[in-house]
This record gives C-alpha cells, structure tokens and sequence, in this order.
C-alpha cells in the first residue's frame, strides 16, 4: 500500500465527529491551569490576542467550530486534533500523513501566532488552537494506535451503560467526579510544583506523544466492564496527563515568546 493509501485507511480508522479530546471540562481544566503559569510577555500576548476571553474558555474553540459549515473545519482540520502512532513504534517512525495532523498543526499554527504583520483574527485563532492540540496531545487516546480510531471502536460498558473507551478518556470519568473546571483546578493546581514541572519540562510534541502512546497502551481493559476498579487503576494517570497539559501549555507559550519577544505583546 503506498504513503496515499496508508494515509487514506489512518485517516478512515480514526476520524470520528465523536472524538473529542479531554470534553469541555477537561480542556478547560488545561487552560486554566496553564493561564497563572505564563510569562509576563506570554500573559501579554494572550490578553492582546484573546481580551476578556480566558485560556479556559479558548480551549474548547476548536471542537466548537468542527460543526461550523465550510470544508475546513468539516473536513480539512479534523486530522489534527490527533496523530497516529502504531504500538512498537514512535513518532518518528509513523510521521505525519500528507494531510498533517497535531504535530503538523502546531508548527502552523506557531508560526502564525509569532508573526506580527498576521491580522489579530488570524493570530486569536492560532493562539485558540494551540491552547487546544496541547490538550489533545495529553489525551492518551489521541496518540491513537490506527486500529480502532482512538479507542472509538473500542465499546465498553461503563457502569452499566453502553459507550467506548474514548469517551470514557474523554470526558467520563473527568465528569464522573462531579466537579466544574474551576474545582478540579483548585485541587490540581497545588500538585504542580516545581518537581512536577521539571519532570514534565519538554515542550517537544513528540516527547509528549511518546508518554502519551506509553500510557495508551496500559489503558485497554480485559473486559469490556468497567467500573470503580477502572478508575483506581487510572485516576493518577488521568490527573496527571491533564496537569502536564496546563503547564506545557503555559511553557510552549512561555518559549515561543522568548524565542520572538519582538512578536509578544502583538
């Protein structure tokens, strides 16, 4: 099969209108985490770009607009809220399908988000998709194997009640607490200190792909019931990815202002 073909059936196995990284809770469980942890030239540009708009709110922008009408966001963007990493092998080695995906994405939007002469519009939207595909990438589920689209067709009972392993990734057991974004930052918020910081100091996308395949492949139960023994193996792993999150949002953020101080404040 050649690199069209391959990158047809990837996309085909896991391009899904259900797959939504982390649900609204948990993106914006990311970008409030990420927003007191920005530089003072970092803060600048996201109050220039966005106004009144928190890294909260910015991060759900992108699956909202998945149901606006027009080829790019129906079509043309969908493969970038993940990527496609077989088990066995690393980023590397799979690379980006010719309709790119996250990591492609981030080297777009970047380079829009630091280029002054940009139109505000074009540069709040690059800033809104950043913030999201950082989250996705922490999504383990989103380091998707090419086999089930993520875990999509992967069906599992989830107390009782007939869904995919994806979903429950996504937003099932983050909304299973009974927590808002706000609560579940109160209580994340003081475990990212400056060990944790350090271990996850990367900003490289693909070391974060790498963690991310890493755990995915721990998270396919035996059975296809899953319950309260699920979520005592997975709650730290859950919390963590979704601390790593926030603060590779606020560093990738921090670093692409130190590396172009020209282009923060805009």
């Amino acid at each position: 099969m050649g690199l069209i073909g391959k990158a047809a059936l990837a996309l085909l196995l896991f391009a899904s209108p259900n797959l939504w990284a982390w649900g609204q809770t948990g993106h914006r469980v990311t970008g409030a985490l990420a927003e007191p942890l920005l530089s003072a030239e970092a803060q600048q540009l996201v109050r220039g770009l966005l106004g009144p708009e928190s890294l909260a709110e910015a991060s759900t922008w992108a699956d909202e607009m998945r149901s606006a009408p027009g080829t790019f966001w129906q079509k043309t963007a969908n493969p970038w809220h993940y990527v496609t990493v077989p088990k066995g092998q690393d980023y590397n080695e799979a690379g980006a399908p010719p309709e790119g995906d996250a990591v492609t994405a981030l080297v777009r939007y970047r380079a829009r988000l630091l280029n002054p002469s940009l139109a505000l519009e074009a540069r709040r939207e690059a800033l809104r998709l950043i913030v999201h595909y950082i989250g996705d990438l922490h999504q383990p589920l989103h380091a998707g194997n090419g086999t089930d689209r993520g875990g999509n067709d992967f069906p599992v009972r989830y107390f009782g009640k007939s869904t995919n392993l994806h979903r429950v990734w996504d937003s099932s057991m983050i909304d299973g607490e009974r927590l808002s974004y706000t609560e579940w930052v109160a209580w994340l918020a003081p475990r990212l200190d400056g060990a944790f910081k350090a271990r996850y100091a990367s900003i490289e996308p693909k070391d974060w792909i790498g963690e991310s395949a890493a755990l995915r492949d721990q998270l396919y139960p035996d059975g296809d019931r899953l319950s309260y023994n699920y979520i005592f193996q997975h709650k730290d792993a859950l919390r963590t990815r979704l601390m790593a999150a926030g603060w590779r949002i606020a560093a990738y953020l921090n670093a692409a202002c130190e590396a172009k101080p020209g282009a923060c404040p805009p």
